[in-house]
């Protein structure tokens, strides 16, 4: 009777079971890769006026893009990878604005005025200790 008890789980639920271990599995290689896009944006009203353009082959990555400057100009970055490095090119387009940058003035506030700290030393009785008491042995 007490070995039958002891046999018995207290839990309504079987043991879980692992499969044995397996080193890992390469995954198949796929075909390289192969793609190319493009965008543009011009807006007006922003003053957003930007594009862009890549494609790859492989290991070969080639593009380039666009932006306007705040000044006017247009710069152009043109990019590649042939999977040794990157390497990027980048020209300036068109001619500054002919107008600077506004200058203001800084504004001149006065200095605050505080009032210096005031110290006030309090008056506490100097320590007093009895004279020491040798005791010869």
């Amino acid at each position: 009777m007490l070995s039958l008890a002891a046999c018995v789980s207290p839990y309504p639920y079987p043991s879980p079971a692992y499969k044995p271990y397996s080193p890992y599995a390469h995954p198949e290689y796929e075909a390289p890769a192969k793609y190319d896009f493009a965008y543009e944006v011009a807006d007006s009203y922003t003053g957003d006026y930007k594009s862009q353009y890549e494609y790859r082959d492989g290991d070969v990555v080639k593009g380039q893009y666009s932006l306007v400057e705040p000044d006017g100009t247009k710069r152009i970055v043109e990019y590649s990878d042939d999977g040794y490095g990157f390497n990027a090119v980048v020209k300036k387009d068109g001619y500054k604005a002919p107008y600077p940058a506004p200058a203001y003035p800084a504004p001149a506030y006065p200095a605050p005025a505080y009032p210096a700290p005031a110290y006030h030393a309090h008056a506490y009785p100097a320590p007093a200790y009895p004279a020491p008491a040798y005791k010869p042995y």
